[in-house]
């Protein structure tokens, strides 16, 4: 999200995190979005920086400025970066999955984020669209939860509804339901949502 209005018609939709991406190298970047936008939005909607491979420091204060109630980290950050943040927001970490992913990569990161994130392997760290195969999931072997990324959209309903792992606990769309990059169809997530929430 950085379009101001559009931002605004989101929020009145009460989604449980609203993501803001603080990677310049996006085309979603945030850029000079004024940090009251964020700091008012309302406390039961948690407010999402998205970094990659990002100074410490640069999130630490980020978080302050913006009022971040969660981050989410699309680099190579290690589970040491991790644990630093833990406590000044939710950490999610994401990481892209592909045939060759190993799941044993995750274990060091289990005391140190509040989630995971699953997303499609590629190059620019996730927006790409692209669904990767969910049946990887079954050799996920620890029990933090964690959110579901990569390529979502209304056609993948009928699959999210078989989808019987308690530890999913959120579905995180992005690119499906955009206009352009940043701005997004708010008739397409209504439908959206109320279709999850009849899951």
């Amino acid at each position: 999200m950085k379009i101001p209005g559009n931002i605004a018609e989101v929020v009145a939709l009460q989604p449980a995190y609203i993501g803001f991406i603080f990677y310049p190298g996006s085309k979603r970047f945030i850029g000079d979005l004024d940090s009251l936008l964020l700091k008012n939005i309302p406390a039961t909607i948690k407010t999402t920086g998205v970094f990659v491979n990002e100074e410490l420091e640069v999130v630490k204060n980020a978080i302050a400025q913006y009022n971040l109630k969660a981050v989410q980290l699309h680099g190579q950050e290690s589970a040491a970066y991790c644990a630093q943040l833990k406590g000044l927001a939710e950490v999610i970490k994401a990481f892209g999955i592909d045939a060759g992913f190993d799941f044993n990569t995750l274990d060091e990161y289990v005391p140190h984020v509040d989630y995971f994130l699953f997303d499609t392997q590629t190059p620019d760290h996730g927006g790409s669209g692209k669904t990767f195969s969910w049946q990887l999931l079954e050799h996920y072997k620890n029990d933090k939860p964690y959110f579901l990324s990569g390529g979502i959209g209304l056609e993948q309903l009928a699959d999210l509804k078989n989808i019987k792992d308690e530890r999913l606990y959120a579905i995180d769309v992005n690119s499906r339901f955009e206009i352009s990059p940043g701005l997004k169809d708010i008739a397409l997530l209504s439908v959206f949502k109320q279709a999850v929430i009849e899951i």
